[in-house]
């Protein structure tokens, strides 16, 4: 037995040797003959799925998704050569603002504005970037003052457009992806954005008769379920045909900077006490807070944009903000008739905003029958 152990112990010592000279004979070898050192592959098939860009300023937004075709990573991307159609080299694109950064997830239990603000951080970051994955970001700090968005007239003039290359490189070397094209949308403040021109910003035409200046585009209710008219008894519908309810999304004035507020207007363009609509849970409607409901409208303190993330919660509908306005009247007989309609939504722009649904052909019905 102890011969067999000492023979293992050679074992393990000669095998320990025999590692080390081949180390040092290879490392040797290697300054011998200035053998390379081992480089990382770059491949110079590298392509993405698209290369022209059309984002909506005010809004973050990702966009690219690059094939590596096998390349070794992780791979370093620089914007370079950015120009206009004509030559002309531009730099607004890549001027330092400050964007919110989460730092932990929201989930919408969050109690108030504060414990929303403790979750997010300020950075600064350049308007347009490549990130380490080689996507690229348009941060919703971009703004129409501060990016020329594209024509008002819809004639995107190519001296008017811009181009960039991006580099890309590891230790094996580097090669340089051509002619990428971005041409962002102008802002636009909220969704849907049927009721606006998205070129100019200005009212929209109706698409059924867009030639009369009398007639114009509306944003329309996401559903609406069991309302009847005060004097027709008949279901008030918005379509193509009838306009019984529609919406308007716009800033007001009076505000803290923060406020979302909900208004509704009857057909003379007077408000509807909230409290007609009286199944309206206004607790749950929105993740806003300080809630404060009087005769002519319900307002909340909120962050925005709305909704905050991606993350589902009881207050969205896919990525988007969902709100519902409910009541309750008796029918011939003593049943129970119960209405609804609501929108879903998004707001980008921080502000103080109202969304006003406005039964603009007939009132609804309220009373009993």
């Amino acid at each position: 037995m102890k011969i067999a152990r000492k023979f293992n112990t050679l074992n393990k010592t000669c095998n320990l040797g025999l590692l080390i000279l081949m180390c040092v004979c290879l490392n040797g070898c290697k300054k011998l003959y200035n053998l390379p050192d081992e480089k990382e592959f770059l491949s110079v098939n590298l392509t993405y799925d698209g290369k022209s860009f059309y984002p909506i300023l005010g809004r973050t937004t990702l966009m690219g998704n690059i094939n590596t075709d096998h390349s070794t990573t992780p791979l370093r991307f620089e914007i370079v050569n950015p120009r206009y159609g004509d030559g002309r080299p531009y730099t607004d694109l890549f001027e330092v603002k400050p964007v919110y950064r989460w730092i932990y997830r929201y989930d919408g239990t969050e109690k108030n504005l504060e414990e929303i603000e403790a979750k997010r951080q300020l950075v600064f970051r350049p308007l347009f970037e490549v990130d380490s994955t080689g996507s690229f970001i348009l941060w919703n700090s971009s703004t129409n003052e501060l990016i020329e968005p594209r024509s008002k007239d819809s004639i995107d003039l190519v001296q008017n457009i811009r181009y960039f290359d991006l580099k890309v490189s590891n230790s094996g070397g580097s090669t340089v992806i051509k002619d990428f094209m971005i041409l962002p949308w102008r802002v636009q403040d909220y969704e849907p954005y049927s009721d606006k021109n998205p070129y100019n910003g200005e009212t929209a035409p109706d698409p059924n008769d867009p030639k009369n200046p009398k007639k114009k585009s509306y944003i329309w209710p996401s559903y609406m379920n069991g309302v009847y008219g005060e004097l027709s008894n008949q279901a008030l519908r918005t379509d193509d045909q009838f306009k019984d309810l529609v919406v308007y999304i716009r800033r007001f004035n009076g505000g803290n900077g923060h406020n979302l507020r909900f208004v509704f207007l009857n057909k003379n363009g007077e408000p509807i006490n909230p409290d007609s609509f009286n199944e309206t849970k206004w607790n749950e409607l929105v993740h806003g807070f300080n809630m404060k409901k009087t005769a002519t409208y319900v307002q909340y303190d909120v962050a925005y944009p709305i909704p905050l993330t991606s993350f589902p919660t009881k207050y969205t509908n896919g990525n988007s903000a969902k709100v519902d306005f409910s009541y309750s009247r008796k029918g011939f007989g003593g049943g129970l008739i119960t209405a609804n309609f609501g929108l879903n939504f998004k707001i980008f722009t921080k502000g103080d905003w109202e969304i006003v649904f406005h039964f603009q052909r007939e009132n609804p019905r309220f009373d009993n029958e």
